[in-house]
């Protein structure tokens, strides 16, 4: 597949600082993940929106774990494609969990 996709997480946060951990984490990512396009945290949804150009198992991976550090729950997580429609639920279940 190629274009860009987006992970929606929903994340439990519950007041800035919830957002602002999920935010600090997945700002060094994409810092340090050239495929990361850009990711958005909005307590208010609470989501976190990461949009990458590589549909990789392994990246996603990756992002979920960087995300679940913070101690925050991640409840679900739908792909989206670049125009925002659903591909599919993804399983938020970590192999080592």
């Amino acid at each position: 597949m190629s274009g860009s996709y987006t992970y929606k997480f929903d994340v439990t946060m519950t007041c800035g600082g919830c957002s602002g951990a999920v935010d600090r984490v997945l700002k060094r990512l994409k810092e340090n993940e050239s495929n990361i396009v850009s990711y958005t945290v909005l307590l208010d949804e609470k989501s976190a929106n990461v949009t990458v150009d590589d549909e990789s198992p392994a990246l996603y991976e990756k992002i979920l774990r960087t995300i679940k550090k913070t101690g925050k729950g991640v409840n679900s997580c739908v792909e989206l494609d670049s125009n925002g429609n659903k591909i599919r639920d993804v399983d938020v279940v970590l192999k080592d969990e």
